[in-house]
């Protein structure tokens, strides 16, 4: 909507993005509160040494704290009526935020944020609607950033995700998650024992000393595998072994195949897919 100057480098794009992610985190949460606090505090000492008295001061304490708990995502909850025409949440670069009608100018100065995201907000229970509204200002922040990083190269681009990436976003903000940290790498030497993995293509691939990004690439492929037997998490110190007819993963364990089995295996059925075909 507003861009005075559009920022050009990394670092600026970065900042711009910051404070746009900034706005929108507070508008979906308390984000005044700490402030509040600290500023709580102050006022708290400074009144009671200037003489007011602790009931006095108490009284005017808990006024502040119903106008802040009321400043953010309770004023954006508000504000987000399903009676009212198609509104957005916009971030602006001085980290605020605003709930208004999308731009009228077509195409738009900028992407435009979801459309509409007042008219789910009865229909859903709060704490989901937030959450719907973190995960498109997340899209929306990011075409932003790389609306003004077009003319960026390639290192440049790259540069500047990785910066972006490594913000919580906001949707775990919302959610409260906590980002989930990179695994060590394979050949950290701290593994006694590697796992064999078998592809759908039915070739064992075996991963214990693998530094490839091709490696990496599998292992968060896998890092929210479950195991079709017994739905325990996929480990990469365990060996695991997936079935080429239902393309599920199995403990090793769990459907008694060992390494040295599964070398020997050119195409590999568990236990369910072999029921059916025997029915066949």
């Amino acid at each position: 909507m507003e861009m005075a100057s559009s920022p050009r480098t990394v670092e600026e794009i970065f900042k711009d993005y910051s404070a746009r992610r900034a706005g929108v985190v507070r508008a979906l949460t308390y984000g005044m509160l700490l402030h509040f606090l600290s500023s709580l505090y102050m006022f708290y000492v400074r009144s009671w040494a200037s003489g007011f008295g602790w009931v006095r001061v108490s009284l005017i304490i808990f006024d502040l704290g119903v106008l802040v708990f009321l400043a953010d995502v309770d004023e954006f909850y508000g504000l987000c009526d399903p009676e009212k025409e198609n509104l957005c949440l916009y971030g602006h670069p001085n980290e605020t935020w605003e709930v208004t009608l999308p731009a009228e100018e077509v195409p738009p100065e900028l992407p435009e944020p979801a459309l509409g995201i007042n008219f789910a907000r009865d229909g859903m229970n709060r704490k989901d609607w937030l959450s719907l509204v973190a995960v498109h200002s997340d899209s929306w922040l990011l075409s932003v950033a790389f609306y003004f990083g077009a003319r960026l190269n390639r290192n440049e681009r790259k540069r500047l995700f990785s910066m972006i990436n490594d913000l919580p976003t906001v949707f775990e903000v919302v959610t409260e998650r906590k980002p989930v940290k990179d695994k060590p790498s394979a050949d950290s030497g701290s593994k006694s024992r590697g796992s064999t993995k078998r592809s759908s293509d039915g070739q064992v691939k075996s991963n214990p000393k693998l530094a490839d990004e091709g490696f990496e690439e599998e292992e968060d492929e896998h890092s929210e595998t479950l195991c079709g037997s017994c739905g325990g998490n996929y480990n990469a110190d365990e060996f695991w072994i997936g079935c080429d007819i239902c393309e599920r993963w199995f403990h090793g364990k769990c459907v008694k195949i060992t390494p040295a089995k599964a070398e020997n295996i050119k195409q590999y059925k568990c236990p369910s897919c072999s029921m059916k075909r025997g029915r066949q």
